[in-house]
């Protein structure tokens, strides 16, 4: 039975992976090298990749250095590209898939309609597309970036021509001589603009905020660099390593000291003056927020594209639409044939949550109403054996993601160690026999601290206003550290911040949060088969993690 027709009418598995980007796919690799084949991979579009699949708009690219961007675990000597394009990223995706044997575990056109806990069997019932299915074990890997937003726009539904996001891409409308609109300044629209600029009759950008945009040092890797990197492949990963190291000594400057930020923005404004001779444009283009509050973006060719004369700059939102004519919040009027949206993702308010439900009844969504948590950006109060790679917290304004998702990754495998020790694996018929959930108070302590320190970073002092931000004005979606840190705080699952559950039994282990930490980890440590010899590094990872 071929990937795509598979039926699992009554099928149960002991993990369910939502979602084929980096984090599915690296999930996916993980469970096969930790030995463990009874798992799925549901994703809802006909081929793997995520916001790389469906992110193709003209000069789609990764802003972060391609040797980087990849898994440690499966380095890719051939990037044509320091920075690569979103057709190279793609491709390695898939041959991630096929390197790793895992065709047979992918689900495709499966889209996840409902996720709920049942509380007696201690499992997942999953309701796909295609079917139903259940599982001891969700790993939630749908990604903060893939969702589009389009925001509420007055007569929006009444523009005659052409309407589209710019992570859905019509390939099949002709942009060549039309009047094209872009509406938005995000990574996404920087690297639009300048692609289309020279095919289309005028362009007009609309900016409600203007970005820093730093050059794109970008060019391609040379065939001696790469026979190199094949021939020896610890060259490739000491070119990871600088990368990576560099992107760590930048942190402090956005965490704790931002007022050293200052000679960035000077080379940003140099960057800048450069290309826009005009000094109302440049005036316009000039932030007046802190470098770093919003990501910031790399370009060499936005600039040049916006000092075009067939481009026109509105420094404002669009705000209503009158047939053909768009009318921006300052009055600004401008005629359209087509309206490309780059205006970002549903990040803080992801519609995945509103497909989960957990022990009490209620939604992730209803959950997170004020703001989502997670204990170490992985696990949620009240969702059992529920994990999510990418979740609160975990976002990064100077560096790769994957190394964030490796790191979850390891933290990902220690949990389903530790869950099958105390005998978590379901059976045949379907039904598990412990789970493990996050204690709400711990949740409530890793989140206290992480936002403790987010008080003097950047994104929350920079005075901007980010899609780092959540309606209550608080950054769920950053990390406020290094990715060195991150990984030392994930490296293991410290059962002392969660309860066993146990099956057939209506009782828990107590949560006995008056006890000192150390007892409360003996009798787990014992249900597990841990020797108190053998200390866990899960219990020192807790001490090093957030201070």
């Amino acid at each position: 039975m071929g990937q795509h027709e598979h039926d699992h009418e009554h099928e149960h598995v002991h993990v369910a992976v939502v979602g084929s980007g980096f984090g599915g796919l690296g999930a996916a690799v993980r469970l096969r090298r930790e030995g463990m084949t009874d798992f799925v991979v549901l994703e809802r579009a006909e081929s793997v990749g995520g916001t790389w699949r469906d992110n193709s708009y003209p000069g789609c690219a990764c802003d972060v250095p391609s040797h980087l961007y990849s898994f440690s675990f499966a380095p890719n000597p051939d990037w044509p590209r320091t920075f690569s394009g979103q057709r190279h990223i793609r491709a390695y995706l898939e041959h991630v898939v096929d390197t790793f044997g895992l065709r047979p575990h992918l689900r495709l056109n499966h889209e996840v309609r409902l996720m709920r806990w049942d509380n007696d069997a201690l499992h997942w019932e999953i309701e796909t597309s295609r079917g139903t299915l259940t599982a001891d074990v969700i790993v939630s890997a749908t990604g903060a970036l893939s969702d589009p937003k389009i925001p509420v726009i007055p007569g929006l539904a009444g523009f005659p021509g052409k309407v589209f996001h710019s992570a859905r891409w019509d390939h099949g409308y002709d942009l060549r001589g039309k009047r094209v609109a872009v509406i938005g300044t995000g990574a996404s629209a920087i690297q639009i603009v300048p692609a289309i600029q020279p095919e289309v009759g005028r362009l007009t950008l609309f900016q409600r905020t203007p970005p820093w945009v730093m050059p794109r040092v970008d060019r391609a890797i040379s065939g001696a660099e790469r026979r190199l990197h094949r021939a020896l492949p610890l060259t490739g990963t000491l070119r990871r390593r600088l990368l990576w190291g560099i992107r760590e000594l930048q942190v402090q400057a956005f965490t704790k000291r931002p007022d050293e930020l200052g000679l960035v923005e000077s080379l940003a404004k140099a960057n800048m003056a450069k290309a826009i001779k005009d000094p109302v444009l440049r005036a316009k283009l000039t932030p007046s927020y802190r470098i770093g509050c919003k990501r910031i973006l790399l370009s060499s060719s936005y600039y040049p594209a916006l000092a075009r004369p067939n481009v026109d700059l509105v420094a404002s939102g669009l705000a209503e639409v009158r047939g053909s004519t768009l009318v921006a919040a300052d009055g600004t009027r401008t005629e359209a044939d087509a309206i490309v949206f780059g205006t970002g993702f549903h990040v803080t308010d992801m519609p995945i949550a509103e497909r989960v439900v957990g022990a009490d009844g209620i939604t992730l969504a209803e959950a997170w109403k004020d703001g989502m948590q997670s204990l170490r950006g992985a696990t949620a109060a009240g969702f059992p054996n529920w994990m999510t790679i990418i979740g609160p917290n975990t976002g990064l304004g100077n560096s790769s993601m994957i190394l964030m998702i490796e790191s979850q990754l390891n933290y990902m495998a220690d949990y389903l160690r530790q869950l099958d020790g105390l005998g978590g694996r379901g059976s045949a018929g379907g039904s598990g026999r412990v789970a493990l959930g996050p204690r709400p108070v711990a949740v409530r302590a890793w989140n206290h601290r992480v936002q403790e320190r987010m008080k003097r970073t950047v994104w929350n002092t920079g005075g901007c206003t980010s899609w780092y931000l959540d309606e209550q004005g608080r950054n769920t979606t950053v990390w406020p550290g290094t990715t060195a840190e991150f990984r030392r705080a994930t490296r293991e699952v410290d059962l002392a911040e969660y309860e066993v559950i146990r099956a057939g039994a209506a009782v828990r282990v107590p949560r006995q949060a008056e006890r000192p930490a150390a007892e409360r980890r003996e009798p787990e440590r014992r249900a597990s088969g841990k020797q108190e010899s053998g200390k866990r590094v899960g219990s020192r990872a807790a001490k090093e993690s957030v201070r």
